[in-house]
């Protein structure tokens, strides 16, 4: 948070119960990241906390079912990192994307590659297996 806003934030009256309900979500998600598998920390965003209910988003049903099963080991976790929760609830929220990590495209090794270009020559001309192995070995530009 840029320290201006900060500053409008905290010197404002009436916005200043803003900024500690944005602290107290902060620190939420940051004790849901470290008990949560990671597979599902980076899936899920934490919404809030009413009546000791801790409501986590998450991208899609498969993650929600998840996060259900495990939401009692987890409430138990949190409990014991101090957060005052009694139980977790979970959105779907598709609409949510957490920003994904941008994946490079693997290479082959020289191994590989020579394995695959063994291979390859060892069929025939018109395999179309042959033509698949022919276009992974082919370096990208």
């Amino acid at each position: 948070m840029t320290h201006q806003l900060k500053s409008l934030l905290i010197g404002n009256q009436e916005l200043r119960p803003l900024l500690t309900k944005v602290h107290e979500l902060k620190v939420l998600q940051h004790h849901f990241i470290a008990v949560a598998p990671p597979y599902l920390a980076q899936s899920s965003q934490v919404l809030g906390l009413q009546l000791g209910t801790l409501i986590i988003a998450v991208a899609n049903a498969t993650m929600a079912a998840k996060l259900r099963q495990l939401a009692p080991e987890l409430a138990t976790l949190l409990q014991g990192r101090g957060c005052e929760i009694s139980g977790i609830r979970v959105k779907v929220q598709v609409a949510y994307n957490r920003s994904q990590a941008k994946t490079t495209p693997r290479k082959l090794g020289q191994v590989a590659q020579n394995a695959l270009n063994e291979l390859s020559q060892s069929l025939p001309d018109d395999s179309t297996l042959k033509l698949a192995l022919e276009k992974m070995i082919k370096p990208k530009d």
